[in-house]
């Protein structure tokens, strides 16, 4: 260490060493952070969530590699977290199976890369009801059936992996 900050070495050469010291230690410090959950990511490109929402039909079925905003986490079982989009109003579930991979509600608000296979499905105006009320059971409110006006299509990703940090 004493040769390292030696007199031979500029104040410019001891600077950018300092410099590269304290970025390997953050470097460290945020690898440190990330929590990593379910399988390893495998994919190297991400796909925008508007792209998806744009053509559903051309993702069902396909995995694909999303980064964004944790805005919302599953209360009762951690089963799954809402990624935000890059296009405002927009967010997409990834839901895993439950017990697989449970997500701690203290992530909300951090960011993630999952990845796993998108699911398009048509939701019956029965089935939104149904949905609507337990969720109204489960976070202590009311729900108005006469809301729901026929079906729905309903976009999410199948968890596989998911790094957060």
């Amino acid at each position: 260490m004493a040769r390292f900050l030696s007199e031979d070495w500029t104040p410019m050469n001891r600077a950018l060493a300092i410099a590269l010291t304290l970025s390997l230690a953050l470097v460290a410090s945020v690898e440190a952070d990330t929590k990593k959950y379910g399988t390893p990511l495998t994919l190297k490109d991400t796909t925008k969530v508007s792209a998806i929402f744009a053509a559903p039909a051309t993702f069902d079925g396909k995995r694909v590699r999303l980064e964004g905003s944790i805005v919302g986490v599953c209360e009762e079982r951690g089963c799954w977290i809402a990624l935000s989009s890059d296009q405002e109003f927009q967010s997409i579930r990834f839901k895993v199976d439950d017990g697989v991979i449970v997500f701690p509600l203290s992530i909300k608000g951090r960011t993630a890369v999952i990845e796993g296979v998108v699911s398009v499905q048509e939701v019956s105006v029965k089935a939104q009801i149904e949905a609507g009320e337990h969720e109204a059971r489960e976070h202590g409110t009311t729900f108005d059936a006469s809301k729901v006006k026929g079906p729905r299509t309903v976009i999410m990703v199948k968890g596989e992996g998911a790094e957060v940090f």
